[in-house]
This record gives C-alpha cells, sequence and structure tokens, in this order.
C-alpha cells in the first residue's frame, strides 16, 4: 500500500498531553499553548533509520494523534477504526498522575489491534488481560507515560514501579518524561535510544517482510 509510515498514537483518557508530546517529537519543541485535539491530527517527524550504521537512511513517518475521548457506542468505536488502518505502530500515551488512565490502555490497545470485539469505555480495574494477549503482536508498540515532573519523588518509585509491569504486559520498551523539557528525548540519552529503536522497528514494518533470515525490501 502506498503512503508513509503510519504510527498512531492513543490513550484512554483525554488530557494526557498526546498533543504535546508529538509536537516534541516532531518539532523537537515545546509546545506552547496545546489544546483539545478533536478526531485525529496528523504531523510528520523525520527519522534517520539505523543512524550511525552503513545501512543508515532517512524516513518521514506519519504520527496520528486519536482524540482521546472515551465512548461506549459502537458508532464511536467505529469511527476511531477508520484510524486504525495501516497502521505500522502504536504509541500508548499515558498520564503518570491518573492510574486510571494506565488501566485503560489495555482495552484501547485490544481495540487497536482488532482483538477486542465489546464496547469501548469500560474501566479496567481488575486486571483480567493477559499479556499473553500482546505474545504474537506483529505491530511495534511503545509505552509512553506523560507528567513525569508532577509526580512527587516520595511517591516517584511506586508509580514507576507500576507502570514498568505495564509496559511488560505489551512486551513494549517505556519512557517516561515531561513534555515541556526536550531534554528527556536529549541525543545520546536511553529515551533517545528506545524512540529510535521503536522508529526503527516500524519502518521495517511498512517498508519490509521478514522471511526467516531473509529480509525483502519493497520500495
Amino acid at each position: 500500500s502506498g503512503g508513509l509510515p503510519r504510527v498512531v498514537l492513543f490513550c484512554a483518557l483525554a488530557g494526557v498531553g498526546k498533543s504535546s508530546l508529538v509536537h516534541l517529537l516532531c518539532q523537537n519543541q515545546v509546545l506552547g499553548n496545546p489544546s483539545w485535539t478533536v478526531g485525529c491530527s496528523v504531523d510528520v517527524r523525520i527519522h534517520d533509520y539505523k543512524e550511525g550504521t552503513p545501512e543508515e537512511k532517512t524516513y518521514y513517518i506519519e504520527l496520528w494523534d486519536v482524540g482521546g475521548s472515551v465512548g461506549s457506542a459502537t458508532s464511536v468505536k467505529s469511527t476511531r477504526a477508520v484510524f486504525y488502518n495501516l497502521l505500522n505502530g502504536i504509541i500508548l500515551v499515558h498520564d503518570l498522575t491518573n492510574k486510571k488512565s494506565s488501566q485503560n490502555l489495555y482495552r484501547w490497545s485490544l481495540e487497536a489491534l482488532n482483538r477486542d470485539v465489546a464496547p469501548t469505555g469500560v474501566l479496567v480495574t481488575n486486571g483480567d488481560y493477559d499479556r499473553e494477549q500482546f505474545a504474537d503482536n506483529q505491530i511495534p508498540l511503545l509505552v509512553i507515560g506523560t507528567k513525569l515532573d508532577q509526580i512527587p519523588e516520595t511517591k516517584r518509585n511506586e508509580v514507576l514501579t507500576r507502570t514498568a509491569f505495564l509496559a511488560e504486559d505489551f512486551n513494549a520498551e517505556e519512557i517516561n518524561l515531561d513534555c515541556t523539557n526536550p531534554r528527556y528525548l536529549a541525543a545520546g540519552s536511553s529515551n533517545a535510544v528506545k524512540l529510535s529503536r521503536f522508529f526503527d522497528k516500524v519502518i521495517e514494518k511498512r517498508y519490509f517482510i521478514r522471511d526467516g533470515n531473509q529480509v525483502c525490501h519493497f520500495s
């Protein structure tokens, strides 16, 4: 299919800071006056695939910021499903200061991966989602927690331990940051390395088909 590699960012609750995150990822700048996302907005990130190696090549990647309003109606779910078509990666965004936003990522991720046939909008509070549901997932996933700066130092270890289990359930790497501070994604930092690895996987998902140890490229 045509078009740029597509990464969908979504969350279970509105107000987690996806718009600020997208601006930081694509412009490497802090978004001065973030607003609510209605429907979906699209931005483009320039990514150097396998940077620093002989295989390095520059790609453009679309980041689709899907509005975070939760709806239980089938029609709302069907509308959101339009944004999930032909996706090559998913960034699961949650608010580190709001436990419910991370709990709901389980149901929304299953919806995006076409594995949840029930209406959405139900809070997941009993931890009944098995990580086996994500074990054979072929779509690259990345978990990003926002508003790290708003967590008191005395509670930070507790919160980050909980979210680490969340990323493990999704079989995904985890980045926690403050979207108003670019240093969290500074070149050479562990977060920047994780981000680069994720977008490398997105490129491979979009342009490569793996057959055993062979990699076939389609331009």
